[in-house]
């Protein structure tokens, strides 16, 4: 049973920095992402990263400010969040992909497995 457990949210102020990890146990999984969820909205993908870190995309809305990164010894996926803004306020999910396929690492249906969520909340 895959397990991934997201730690590393919390509140911060417009401009300021958060770290998220994603520890995964069980069959691990090779292609990482991480998605959101603001209120009323739907779930969107975040960041998406390549079993060897080979290959990251971003969305185009955190594109220059989160940087997504891996520590496969440590079983480790990590969402580095810079110059957060208040619309970054979310329910940050890790998931994980046997593999993406076509469709790419932004997609939501190519993710096999989810965390639980951690909450980001970014004051103006």
């Amino acid at each position: 049973q895959v397990q991934l457990l997201e730690s590393g949210g919390g509140s911060v102020q417009a401009g300021g920095s958060l770290r998220l990890s994603c520890a995964a146990s069980g069959y691990i999984y090779k292609y990482m992402g991480w998605f959101r969820q603001a209120p009323g909205k739907e779930r969107e993908g975040v960041a998406g990263i390549s079993p060897s870190g080979g290959f990251i995309y971003y969305s185009d809305s955190v594109k220059g400010r989160f940087t997504i990164s891996r520590d496969n010894a440590k079983n480790t996926v990590y969402l580095q969040m810079n110059s957060l803004k208040p619309e970054d306020t979310a329910v940050y999910y890790c998931a994980a992909s046997s593999d993406w396929g076509s469709s790419g690492a932004l997609v939501e249906a190519n993710y096999n497995y989810w965390g639980q969520g951690t909450q980001v909340t970014v004051s103006s």
